[in-house]
């Protein structure tokens, strides 16, 4: 008797958890098909359509919605004015799928906020009610499709882009013809390599893995003694331990043994983690390591977000050629990349702040060795003529000349440009060369120059971009190099060249890095993302 007690209670209970639910459904059904302004034709079975004239009502009800007026149109219009959410078994998957992607928008790094967000919960949560109609649901989820695609996809727009020196060219994109594509195949919502730079799904993880860190309390702040110069192996601290802890904490170093002693695997670890911050490698702890480890974690999650930003306005299909040549301004690095591997790393110097380096992108179209260095006629003023004016022998001290009116120097060792330059036509006149002042190389922080790139391994550099021409051997590249004699080569096939700005960069084998932000446009970009509604 007890046992049949307790079996009638259980059906009770489920007959009445699913009138609940039957009731809810009901419910639902009911709101799609409420009486308003913008009902339009129900559409249970899907592919219905609906009265054109209800978009400009839907906006005038919502206005905050009306920047994606235009591409809501669009839409619209390639799909005959039909509710696009709906098929005849009801909301489409991908409605659910967005839902819950806009909701978890702090993962992407977006700090947004849909501004109709109870509109939306009315649609998807059981304890909202739902008060549009059916053609206004679908309005609504198209409109939320573009607010996900504006704010994750594509990014601050290119005006502002622009106005803050970003001149690499944004990718081109139709979110309205995407929409296809991800209604069809939601998966592409977690990863759509020809939508995203890859570079921003591999921060977007290190962006959950530090606010796991955070989560768990970040990382305590290593005692740093004002009169320290520096640990070194065998040296025993409890700074060195807590150095331990930090490294731990990030992943340099595997296993916390909590000893105050400086040992080889910690020695080890730090060489990782100098390499990885921009510090030159070496045994020896600096004050400036320490107050590098000392930035709180939030600030990391902050340059992660900053800098999944800038990947959301680079083409991913720049990634895709065969050829190509990366310098990264903060990291003061050129990589040049064939078939997806490393060809050639190399150290850069990059313009001061006064003459910053431009973010741009070019295609190098030739090698000259042994150039003439055309002087800019502000160094000509700043610096020759007041020279001249000192030493009547200023020029041809310097190796220089006058030719139609210009100051040039002349091909050799010594000239500022090398013994090699290469060019990639651009309206900011910058390209990569050689240098004699090999000494700035071996310095951590290289913002030197003019504006130009000057190159570490130009040799190697030039060695590789001939290398499928046989008749450039490296005994002849050295000749032109050295023959004091300006030999223009142009290339067979032109390669890209991205010159960036990334602050934070996870490389080819998943270790991510972070640079000082060296001409000062993080904290720019960061009060436009964080500032957002």
């Amino acid at each position: 008797m007890k046992y049949t007690n307790s079996a009638f209670i259980v059906v009770m209970i489920f007959l009445l958890l699913a009138g609940v639910s039957c009731k809810h459904n009901e419910r639902k059904k009911a709101d799609y098909q409420q009486v308003s302004h913008l009902h339009g034709p129900l559409n249970h079975m899907g592919n219905l359509p609906f009265d054109s004239t209800l978009l400009p009502l839907f906006y005038k009800s919502y206005p905050e919605l009306n920047r994606y007026r235009e591409n809501v149109r669009e839409i619209y219009r390639q799909h005959k004015y039909t509710d696009i959410w709906y098929d005849k078994l009801g909301m489409v998957e991908f409605g659910q799928t967005l839902y819950h992607k806009v909701k978890e928008l702090n993962a992407e790094g977006v700090s947004s906020k849909f501004p109709y967000q109870e509109e939306i919960s009315g649609i998807f949560e059981n304890d909202v009610e739902n008060k549009l109609s059916q053609t206004e649901t679908d309005m609504m989820l198209t409109n939320l499709y573009l607010f996900y695609a504006e704010k994750v996809f594509k990014g601050i727009d290119d005006t502002t882009t622009t106005a803050m020196g970003w001149l690499l060219p944004r990718k081109q994109v139709s979110y309205v013809v995407l929409l296809d594509s991800v209604m069809s195949d939601p998966s592409l919502m977690k990863r759509d390599d020809s939508v995203l730079f890859g570079q921003y799904y591999k921060l977007r993880d290190f962006l959950q893995k530090y606010r796991e860190i955070e989560k768990n309390g970040g990382w305590q702040p290593i005692d740093l003694n004002p009169k320290l110069k520096a640990y070194k192996p065998g040296d025993s601290a409890k700074a060195i331990g807590q150095i331990r802890e930090r490294l731990f904490i990030t992943g340099e170093i595997k296993q916390n043994n909590q000893s105050n002693k400086y040992d080889d695997e910690l020695a080890e670890a730090m060489n990782a983690y100098q390499l990885r911050n921009g510090y030159n490698p070496g045994k020896s702890i600096l004050p400036k390591h320490i107050q590098e480890m000392n930035i709180p974690v939030d600030e990391r999650i902050k340059k992660i977000i900053v800098n999944m930003e800038r990947c959301r306005w680079i083409s991913p299909e720049f990634a895709r050629a065969r050829e190509y040549i990366v310098v990264n301004i903060p990291s003061f690095k050129m990589t040049f990349l064939r078939n997806g591997k490393i060809e050639l790393e190399s150290p850069v110097v990059v313009g001061k702040n006064v003459t910053k380096t431009v973010i741009f992108s070019g295609m190098l179209s030739y090698v000259v060795f042994s150039p003439y260095w055309n002087l800019p006629q502000s160094i000509i003023n700043k610096e020759v003529k007041p020279g001249m004016a000192k030493n009547s022998n200023y020029l041809e001290k310097h190796n220089m000349e006058w030719n139609n009116g210009q100051v040039r120097q002349k091909p050799g060792k010594n000239n500022s440009l090398g013994l090699v330059k290469f060019i990639f036509p651009n309206s900011n006149d910058i390209y990569m060369h050689d240098t004699p002042a090999k000494s700035l190389f071996s310095q951590e922080r290289r913002a030197f120059s003019h504006g130009c790139i000057r190159v570490g391994r130009p040799r190697d550099l030039a060695i590789a971009l001939l290398q499928d021409d046989p008749l450039w051997t490296p005994g002849k590249i050295d000749a032109a190099m050295h023959s004091g004699k300006e030999y223009t080569y142009v290339l067979k096939k032109k390669i890209p060249v991205y010159i960036g700005y990334f602050t934070a960069w996870v490389d080819l084998q998943g270790v991510i890095h972070f640079y000082d932000d060296i001409y000062d446009r993080d904290e720019r970009l960061a009060a436009l993302l964080f500032n957002e509604k």
